[in-house]
């Protein structure tokens, strides 16, 4: 087992222990907040002490009896404020807060939930006035260690907070050591496994990792480095992050999301993967209502946003550069295009965007069929259209698409079409289908070489999907039909005499029992 697997199992294992009767969507927020927390304060610990080095000091030993004690935090706060984007006192570090005891059950413990609410509001207020303030503020405001979810009575509470923060202080982080992200994948795998228990709540914050690395690996595609990346939808951050897996560097990730709860999640994820904080931009808003970064351009687009989500598809919109091209709005029960239309308009010249959509968007009628037109006759930015399995994504079962679109394409006359929802291109875990290694790779491939594979993907001339009338729906391209073995008329002849000879010598048996035990035959 390796270190992030050991690690993983760790903190899974605690979060099991330790729920209780809190529903898993409830404690997520705790658990994921108090890591968050312990990781902040090894942080802070490992820079301070970097910085006090030449002085023959480290951070713990200062204390109120410290001379020079206030030139100490002054030197360490206005570094640590620059650099880590926040700042905690010695005596507000989670080794400091986390009281001694020999009791797992918390019950011997000092009552620390006021002092603990208010450190968790300190990391937002050292950062105010400062650049890191919009990505530090408020980010434990759904840590309510005043909720009765926590307990009925507050020793109840306290008891319960005390008995996660003991566990999780036998964790070793290892922030010091060279694979940084082994800590962040491992708060991904965490944030993965409370979303496959999340019901119709997990589609807001999480995407399937396996799906996050194909839409990757697509808008990746020939690059090495990105200029930056964006995500309107961007939940927890995890799309986001993958992309920076698949460059050797990454300028800005850049994002929208509109559940405070997620967005703060995401915000977490960053700073838990060792992204600085100048290196991410995210803001809690809606991205068709409200986009925060008009203007700017992205070279990678991608997107898991809510299936046919309702939307304010009103005179405003018509007049908005990001839907008024096409002539026609999506409809207002179905954001679909909206949300790629605006992505679109945010896609750099030579850039890629991969959009997960609703199987619907590629034959509805109407306005949809319109904006499809558009989009391949007039701009001609449609790359590939890929279908995925059903019962994919948590919380749905319906069949999905991974939509590409491409400024600049290099194969102007043709669309690559890809059905990777056959049986035999993922494996079913319980009731979730899973793309594993090789299917993910199949795809990525295929995608990549614009091959063509029998019954798998077939390469599209720009004629032969008008001639469809630019509906897209996959079986029109790619012929999945299996063909049922001949039958064989005289063997099943055969069969059937067979059949009926049985039969005859059964009903002789059965009528030489009723003789001798004196009984009519049940039936004639």
């Amino acid at each position: 087992m390796t270190a992030k697997q050991r690690l993983e199992a760790t903190l899974w294992d605690i979060a099991n222990a330790l729920r209780g009767k809190m529903s898993a969507d409830d404690f997520r927020d705790y658990i994921l907040g108090f890591i968050f927390f312990k990781y902040l304060s090894e942080k802070m610990e490992l820079y301070a002490d970097e910085i006090l080095h030449p002085d023959g000091i480290t951070y713990d030993q200062i204390t109120a009896k410290t001379k020079d004690r206030e030139a100490y935090l002054k030197a360490v706060s206005d570094l640590s404020v620059e650099q880590l984007g926040y700042f905690l006192e010695p005596e507000e570090l989670f080794k400091s807060i986390v009281p001694a005891g020999e009791d797992e059950d918390g019950v011997d413990a000092p009552f620390i939930l006021d002092k603990l609410t208010d450190v968790l509001r300190h990391i937002s207020e050292s950062t105010q006035g400062h650049e890191s303030e919009e990505d530090f503020a408020n980010l434990f405001e759904d840590l309510d260690l005043t909720s009765s979810k926590l307990g009925k009575s507050e020793t109840d509470k306290n008891n319960l907070v005390v008995k996660v923060l003991r566990k999780l202080a036998t964790v070793d982080f290892e922030l010091g050591a060279d694979s940084s992200d082994v800590l962040g994948d491992a708060y991904e795998f965490l944030i993965e496994k409370f979303a496959s228990g999340a019901g119709k709540k997990a589609g807001e914050f999480y995407t399937p990792k396996e799906v996050s690395m194909v839409l990757a690996k697509i808008v990746t595609t020939g690059k090495k480095r990105l200029k930056n990346a964006y995500d309107p939808a961007c939940g927890s951050g995890s799309l986001l992050l993958r992309i920076r897996h698949e460059v050797l560097d990454i300028g800005q990730l850049v994002g929208q999301e509109m559940n405070p709860t997620t967005y703060n999640l995401c915000r977490m994820n960053m700073i838990m993967h060792d992204m600085h904080y100048r290196r991410f931009d995210i803001h809690n808003e809606d991205s068709l209502e409200r986009p925060q970064h008009m203007g700017e351009q992205f070279e990678a687009v991608v997107a898991n946003p809510p299936f046919s989500a309702h939307w304010k598809a009103g005179p405003t919109k018509s007049s908005d550069d990001r839907f008024s091209a096409p002539g026609k709005l999506a409809p207002k029960t179905k954001a679909d295009f909206a949300f790629l239309l605006h992505m679109l308009h945010h896609l750099d010249d030579g850039g890629t965007l991969a959009c997960v959509l609703p199987h619907g968007v590629l034959f509805r009628g109407a306005a949809e069929a319109h904006i499809r037109e558009y989009l391949i006759r007039d701009l001609n930015v449609l790359d590939a259209v890929i279908g995925l399995p059903g019962q994919i994504f948590y919380g749905t079962g319906i069949p999905t698409s991974i939509v590409v679109l491409k400024k600049g394409r290099k194969d102007r006359d043709n669309i690559l079409f890809i059905d990777a929802s056959a049986e035999g291109n993922y494996e079913k875990v319980k009731t979730q289908n899973k793309l594993r290694p090789e299917d993910v790779d199949r795809i990525v491939s295929t995608y990549r070489e614009r091959s063509e594979q029998e019954k798998y993907s077939h390469v599209a001339t720009l004629a032969e999907v008008k001639a469809n009338g630019y509906n897209l729906n996959i079986p029109r391209y790619v012929d999945t039909f299996e063909a049922e073995d001949a039958v064989d008329l005289k063997a099943v002849a055969k069969e059937l005499q067979a059949l009926e000879k049985g039969m005859k010598e059964t009903d002789a048996e059965l009528a030489k029992y009723c003789k001798e035990l004196g009984i009519e035959m049940p039936f004639a």
